[in-house]
């Protein structure tokens, strides 16, 4: 039982919950930009959260499947199509020997994720499944998909017994200026008043040099009371590095562990799903908040997660009277028919790539 990629889309990658323990090694946790989407698509394949899905970035891949199994997509809307027919996000899909899932552009948002009833059977590498892109370990073969890879299903023991149940209400990506929550420090104090007060008070725009290890963001600059350099410290995930240049950067899945730039403030383990989505020319603002407002929110999320699972196992939870079956919700009258069709090329990390985006009817969304 197995997944085969036709087509590999821009940046498709197999990802988990993290590779966690291994910092001081200087192995960042890699895993999914968006965990929050994440962890969503797993519980509505009936998974556990961290179980091995793929994510993937901008454009997505097209898929073919060796025998049954169930699916689910959450996170950015890519118009998945099986077999030429959309199909829904947010619910568990049946797809068959021989079917065709495919995605296209992310028209809002960045990162779509497909979670597999049982996971990807990619072996662990420290304990963990999550693709290491910069290093070139983990995941399948320790690098992005390509054409014709082949990904083991991971067996499950059991089916699920109502699979109608594993349905949530679709998430949209957030449009507009996104802000970032964020706890000031460590190194607060290498920066002037006027310094912070344009970091808290300032519209930043995501710049082309965005990827998995880090997002460079333009706009006003950050005014150091020297200059950007310290002695090398920790980085974690959200950290916000200045450097001399005065603009932000930050960090993400696959950062550094050390860095030796001045970090204003760090974002938020909640907010970090609002960073995975953005893609160049997106608008970021940063809020401060308390340490004990971060934990409260974190709290909440894993409330949350935990909410939706006993929902989805809760064979009451039901869809409305007369709803189609999953795979035909969303299916369009006619098969193909665009608003548009358009060849464009996009920049991510300094790479180019020739892409067409199309945009299905008004009507049929």
């Amino acid at each position: 039982m197995a997944i085969v990629v036709l087509s590999p889309g821009i940046l498709t990658s197999v990802q988990d919950g993290g590779r966690q323990g291994y910092q001081q090694y200087g192995v960042s946790p890699s895993g999914p930009m968006d965990l929050h989407a994440f962890r969503t698509a797993n519980i509505l394949a009936g998974n556990d959260p961290d179980e091995a899905g793929l994510e993937m970035t901008v454009m997505g891949a097209e898929l073919t499947f060796t025998a049954p199994v169930l699916v689910a997509i959450t996170g950015a809307d890519m118009g998945a199509t099986l077999n030429g027919k959309r199909v829904a996000m947010y619910r568990a899909l049946s797809v068959q020997a021989g079917d065709i899932l495919k995605f296209g552009f992310a028209m809002k948002g960045c990162r779509t994720y497909l979670a597999v009833r049982g996971g990807i059977g990619v072996e662990p590498v420290m304990g963990s499944r999550a693709t290491m892109l910069g290093k070139n370990f983990g995941g399948f073969k320790g690098r992005k998909l390509q054409k014709d890879d082949r990904l083991e299903i991971r067996p499950c023991t059991e089916a699920l017994a109502h699979p109608e149940t594993y349905f949530a209400e679709a998430e949209m990506v957030p449009e507009g200026v996104r802000t970032l929550r964020v706890i000031m420090g460590p190194q607060e104090d290498r920066f002037t008043q006027k310094g912070i007060h344009t970091f808290l008070n300032s519209e930043y725009t995501v710049g082309q040099d965005f990827d998995r290890q880090g997002y460079r963001l333009e706009g006003e600059k950050i005014e150091h009371t020297t200059d950007s350099n310290i002695i090398s410290d920790g980085v974690v995930t959200g950290s916000i590095q200045v450097p001399g240049t005065g603009l932000p950067i930050v960090m993400t899945a696959e950062r550094a562990t050390v860095g030796g730039y001045t970090k204003i403030a760090t974002v938020i383990t909640a907010d970090l799903p609002l960073i995975g989505q953005c893609k160049a020319g997106d608008r970021i603002r940063f809020q401060e908040v308390s340490v004990e407002t971060a934990q409260e929110l974190l709290s909440q999320e894993a409330d949350r997660l935990e909410a939706l699972r006993r929902q989805v196992e809760d064979p009451t939870h039901l869809p409305p009277a007369n709803t189609p079956a999953p795979q035909e919700a969303a299916a369009p009258a006619v098969e193909h028919e665009y608003e548009y069709t358009r060849d464009v090329t996009i920049s991510i990390n300094g790479k180019s790539y020739e892409v067409t985006i199309q945009k299905w009817k008004q009507e049929q969304q």
